[in-house]
């Protein structure tokens, strides 16, 4: 009932804010074609029932960030530019043009955001891939460890693309310049034998949080901090503890600046981002 009564109360603030900027900036331009569509998404984005990922989540505003950069707009889910982008985008991949967000488009977008991971890409072809040799992997320094979980280990050369974007990220958001937890790393690279022995004792791997072959064995995945909502844990999967992490200005930076550096995110989980570019054995030791 609670959740009924919050999400009306979303949509009409929402929908009262999006009919009063109608017609202001360069985001709500083309209403005549594309109000309607705008008014929709900006409903479904706070009250749409789903479920993309198992369990039911209401609205999609923990994703707009990565469709916002699929799309080449920074328009809002309530504006007349965000539905035409998404028709495009429709369109392109097959999919009636109808530029309202659902489920089937979302499909879509997580297959892609997927397929840019080659690890996942490894796994559907049933491989599990090789942790790298022990002389290719370096140590974080204390400062770029987040104290709830002490990790030691990445690839030197992912850990030398996570230093540049760390230093990019603090001259460029006042938010992570201004707090140095921001952006450390709780998990890294993590040795096969012991995340099976973990997967062994808990019982509860190969779920769409834990695996039995995680991409952490490869030295190139990192958890990164980018917040976390209170009383939520820095890797809560509940909904709005995604939301909170998604809405934040260090990880739509993220979203926006990541691959200049070779990371690209795992669409579930804000923290989780991979190195995608192959070793550099510049970095050899």
């Amino acid at each position: 009932m609670w959740r009924n009564l919050i999400a009306f109360l979303s949509v009409c603030f929402v929908l009262a804010a999006a009919g009063g900027a109608r017609a202001a900036g360069p985001c709500h331009t083309n209403a005549d074609v594309w109000g309607g569509q705008a008014l929709a998404n900006a409903a479904s984005a706070y009250a749409m029932e789903w479920t993309p990922f198992g369990a039911t989540e209401w609205g999609w505003r923990t994703y707009v960030p990565l469709i916002q950069r699929e799309l080449h707009t920074t328009c809002g889910p309530g504006t007349p530019i965000f539905a035409s982008q998404l028709a495009g985008f429709q369109q392109t991949h097959g999919l009636a043009p109808t530029g309202l967000f659902d489920a089937s488009t979302f499909q879509v977008l997580r297959g892609l955001w997927q397929e840019r991971r080659p690890f996942v890409m490894a796994r559907t072809r049933q491989e599990c891939p090789d942790p790298p040799p022990i002389n290719q992997l370096g140590y974080l320094v204390e400062s770029e460890e987040h104290a709830d979980r002490l990790t030691r280990l990445l690839r030197r050369d992912v850990l030398d693309a996570y230093r540049r974007m760390v230093a990019a990220a603090r001259a460029e958001v006042p938010e992570v310049a201004a707090d140095p937890e921001l952006l450390q790393i709780f998990s890294g690279f993590r040795d096969p034998e012991a995340d099976a022995a973990r997967c062994a004792q808990q019982g509860n791997c190969d779920g769409l949080r834990r695996a039995v072959c995680s991409p952490h064995r490869t030295g190139t995945a990192v958890d990164l901090y980018v917040g976390q909502a209170p009383g939520r844990g820095v890797d809560s999967t509940a909904a709005a503890s995604r939301e909170h992490m998604a809405r934040s200005a260090t990880y739509r930076w993220l979203v926006a600046n990541a691959g200049r550096f070779g990371f690209v995110p795992y669409v579930y989980e804000p923290w989780h981002w991979e190195y995608v570019r192959p070793w550099d054995p510049s970095f050899a030791p």
